[in-house]
């Protein structure tokens, strides 16, 4: 039943006390013949046009202006496309190199301190046009913020300088048997040559988004977006860079110790990262099968609130498309 949907599932449900059938009816459906749908004739005609001494050096998007401008319409652009490519007529060509597609920065992680990501935000200063700039360090596996600073610039000094500091405090000594991970996006103070040196120095591998794509860094872009949300945050600006570091200081403990996470099944990072998250959610799933024990038709056979959590973390997982077999190599890496 996984390949089905439920509404689709219940259908079938109906449909066996009415017919006594679980047929499946979908590969024999009638369906209309679509409206739009080109003839065998207009198909013949575009690749007859594209291949016409006059037409040959130019692309879709040019030929079907060029016909216009003779009063000729055969079909739009993405339809000369569509059946340039069906007959495997649509291939890179002149002296420019191809384009190459940059592959994505994956990573997972089992336990704490094995991926971080990090990103710097700018706060609001006491007059307009004045920044004071957080730098923000968080952790893949269970959301924790493990360092933090605030800085009047952007340098790869002060990255330098958080990154040593948080691996201080977390008292991660090299050689790990794990190479830390530090994901970040392609910002001049994560890629600055101080920076780069600290992190070989602290055996830690660096990691950065795909050039030009603003959603590769996708929870560090959350927690900024928590921080800016929060109900204490001030909108109009810090008076001083002092008072941003003390409202940075109590909203890091709350976030760590008090708030609870939608990507962690509503738990605190502290619980996750101490262990106690599995009592947790143990306890949770407990209350919902006796509130399902005691009002079973509440919920008209399902199952209750899955109240489960994955060990194995992915940075940027299944909404990218990352091939099975890069999972599975990164998995094995690990785990030995």
């Amino acid at each position: 039943m996984s390949e089905i949907t439920e509404r689709t599932y219940y259908r079938w449900k109906k449909l066996k006390a009415e017919t006594g059938s679980y047929a499946d009816l979908r590969p024999t459906a009638q369906r209309p013949e679509p409206v739009n749908k080109l003839l065998p004739e207009e198909r013949q005609e575009i690749l007859e046009t594209v291949n016409k001494p006059e037409y040959a050096n130019m692309p879709p998007s040019e030929i079907v202006p060029a016909l216009a401008d003779q009063g000729k319409y055969i079909a739009s652009e993405s339809t000369f496309y569509r059946v340039l490519r069906e007959n495997d007529m649509l291939h890179h060509r002149g002296r420019a190199a191809e384009g190459t597609r940059c592959p994505i920065s994956t990573h997972s992680a089992s336990a704490p301190n094995q991926v971080w990501m990090w990103d710097i935000t700018y706060l609001y200063g006491p007059v307009k046009g004045m920044f004071y700039y957080l730098y923000m360090i968080c952790d893949l596996y269970d959301r924790t913020i493990v360092g933090w600073e605030i800085w009047p610039e952007e340098t790869a000094e002060h990255a330098s300088e958080l990154i040593s500091r948080a691996v201080i405090s977390q008292r991660i000594t090299p050689p790990m048997n794990m190479p830390l991970v530090l994901h970040s996006d392609n910002g001049s103070p994560m890629k600055g040559a101080t920076m780069l040196a600290t992190l070989y120095k602290l055996g830690i591998t660096p990691s950065n988004s795909r050039p030009r794509v603003s959603n590769d860094n996708p929870y560090a872009e959350s927690l900024f977006k928590t921080v800016k949300y929060h109900c204490s945050y001030p909108t109009k600006g810090f008076a001083t860079i002092e008072g941003a570091r003390l409202w940075c200081s109590r909203f890091v403990n709350w976030y760590n110790n008090d708030h609870h996470h939608s990507g962690l099944k509503f738990l605190t990072p502290s619980q996750r990262r101490n262990g106690t998250w599995k009592k947790v959610l143990s306890n949770r799933s407990k209350v919902y099968e006796a509130a399902k024990a005691r009002h079973p038709e509440r919920w008209n056979g399902r199952d209750t609130r899955d109240w489960t959590l994955p060990e194995l973390v992915w940075l940027n997982p299944e909404k990218y498309g990352i091939p099975e077999e890069t999972i599975l190599k990164d998995t094995r890496q690990r785990s030995a």
